[in-house]
Formats: structure tokens, C-alpha cells, sequence
């Protein structure tokens, strides 16, 4: 099969999403979310940008959508915080920079892309980061900007329980009954051949300690190399304990896998470890793969020639 000119794969979260589930109206809204996340990175590559450039660009109109856990409609910790972690990589030189308990920064991808640009650090946390993300000339935004009330009822249906919950987890009858690993991402080939991935997450519901999951953990839910990239959503703690996106490559290189052999292969392991969610993936040949082991994942997918797809149920 011939390369194709790029490739451009999202995804918005994966979790309970059945036609049952949702209305028509909110359907309508999720696919019309993805669409728009698609068009943003498919006109960035269409004009000859990088991946790194088409990744972000989705990733931030979903992460400026209420609709998705991240950015603005990022849930809350058990103190009412909206605490934002957030990757960027690219395969060539596997350059990386991430952030994590983000506050305060419209768009932590873009905090995350101005650590691996501007600084000589991978991963900054906290204070920090958003000093950084600050200083490089980052957008701030107010705590009101990142207050919805859906995703307040959420923590404060759980707020009393021990329970760190994913997403709409627990407070599913408050909206409509999903339970959601919630999470965005996006990975990319470009016309160079080039290839990045992007996450970005809210974290959990009612998350404490200063809880950070896969998403910001580079190998764990966000990976890129010349062979690969990868996003990942789903249960953070279990992704990170079986490295997930870095073992996809790790099968390719030492088990000569095709990249959707050996994200189906990952995500069977992580059932097995009792990890629910799903994985983007694309490798240099433009071939898209996005396994998930729960009833449905937001995502959408595009080749260049062809038309964009969007997809939220198994069926």
C-alpha cells in the first residue's frame, strides 16, 4: 500500500457509550466536537505543517470544548481544583515535554510543546509549570473559565466517598449514564513522513495527593518514534504500569508486529491487568489502528484523499 500524503487519528475518551446512553442531542454535539477537532489538525497538515503542529491543534480544540475532560472540561480534585496534565512527543529525535497538576493555562498541550521547545526539561509539575507556561506567554485563564456545572455535580456526588472516580464515573445519573475514561489526544504522520502524539487530561473526579496518571508519563499514555505514535485513555494507573504505549513499539521493533497487531496485543494485556479504555495509533506507512476494549471511544480518523470519520459506539 502506498504511503499516503498524512494521517491524522483523535480520540476524546473511551468508556460505557451506548446509543441507550445518550440522547440525539448530545450525540449530535460529541460528533460535532470531533468533526471540528479533526478539520483543525487536517487543515494544518493539508497546508504542509508538521504532525507536531496538527496534534496540538486538535488536541486544544477539544481541550476548549466542555464537552471532553481537559482543558475546560476538566473535572475537579476533592478540593474543587481543575488540575490538568498534559504530553506532546515527536518520533523524529523523540523529543518530548509534558506537564502535570497544570492550573490556571487555557491549554496545557500547548504548555506541554513549550516544554519540549523552550526548555531543557521533559516534565514540570505544578507551581512550576505554570510559571513556566506563564513565561514562555501562555494563555491564562480564570478558575470560572474551567467551571462547569457537570462536571461540579460530579464531584460533589462523590465528593464524601474515598473514591477517586473516572470521569462521569459515579455521577452518571446527574447527566446521562456513561462511565467515561476521559481524556483527549491526537497522533499524526505529516507529508515528511514525520511522526507526533498528543494527550491531555482532567485527571480523575475527586483525585487527591497530587494523583497524576498516564497521560503526562512519556511511554506510558503518550508516545512518538519514527516508527510510531500513540495516545492513550483509560485507567491511568494500569497504563503506567504496563508502559502501554511504549510497549506497542517495543513489539514492533523486538517482535517485528505490525503497529495494529501490537496495540490489539497491549490492549489485551491491559484487560488482563484490569484496565479499561483505549489506544490511537499510527504508524510511518500512515496506517491507523484504534483498539479499545470498552463499549465505545470518541474518535475520528482521516487519510489524505479521503473523508474524515468520526465514531463513538463499538457498532
Amino acid at each position: 500500500m502506498q504511503r499516503p500524503e498524512f494521517a491524522l487519528a483523535i480520540h476524546g475518551g473511551a468508556g460505557t457509550l451506548t446509543r441507550s446512553t445518550m440522547t440525539a442531542g448530545q450525540e449530535t454535539e460529541y460528533r460535532a466536537a470531533l468533526h471540528q477537532a479533526m478539520v483543525a489538525g487536517q487543515a494544518c497538515l493539508a497546508a504542509g505543517q508538521g504532525a507536531l503542529d496538527a496534534v496540538c491543534a486538535a488536541v486544544a480544540m477539544m481541550e476548549d470544548s466542555p464537552l471532553f475532560n481537559a482543558g475546560r472540561g476538566a473535572v475537579f480534585t476533592h478540593e474543587g481544583r481543575n488540575e490538568m496534565d498534559a504530553a506532546v512527543m515527536v518520533g523524529a529525535g523523540r523529543d518530548a515535554g509534558a506537564v502535570c497538576q497544570l492550573t490556571g493555562i487555557r491549554n496545557p498541550v500547548l504548555a506541554a510543546r513549550a516544554v519540549m521547545e523552550k526548555s531543557n526539561h521533559v516534565l514540570l509539575a505544578g507551581d512550576g509549570a505554570r510559571a513556566f507556561a506563564e513565561s514562555v506567554g501562555l494563555e491564562t485563564a480564570p478558575a470560572e473559565y474551567f467551571h462547569t456545572d457537570a462536571r461540579y455535580r460530579q464531584l460533589l456526588a462523590v465528593r464524601d466517598s474515598s473514591a477517586a472516580v473516572l470521569d462521569h464515573d459515579g455521577a452518571h445519573k446527574l447527566a446521562f449514564a456513561d462511565k467515561k475514561f476521559g481524556t483527549v489526544g491526537a497522533v499524526a504522520l505529516d507529508r515528511n513522513g514525520k511522526l507526533a502524539a498528543a494527550t491531555s487530561t482532567g485527571g480523575l473526579t475527586n483525585k487527591r495527593w497530587g494523583r497524576v496518571g498516564d497521560s503526562p508519563v512519556i511511554g506510558a499514555g503518550t508516545w512518538a518514534d519514527p516508527q510510531v505514535a500513540i495516545s492513550a485513555t483509560g485507567t491511568g494507573e494500569v497504563f503506567l504500569r504496563a508502559c502501554a504505549a511504549h510497549e506497542i513499539t517495543a513489539r514492533m521493533r523486538y517482535l517485528h508486529e505490525d503497529a495494529a497487531t501490537a496495540a490489539a496485543a497491549v490492549m489485551a494485556e491491559l484487560g488482563q491487568m484490569g484496565g479499561q479504555g483505549g489506544l490511537i495509533v499510527v504508524d510511518a506507512e500512515g496506517r491507523i489502528s484504534l483498539p479499545f476494549n470498552t463499549e465505545g471511544m470518541y474518535r475520528g480518523q482521516l487519510v489524505a484523499g479521503g473523508e474524515i470519520e468520526v465514531a463513538i459506539y463499538r457498532d
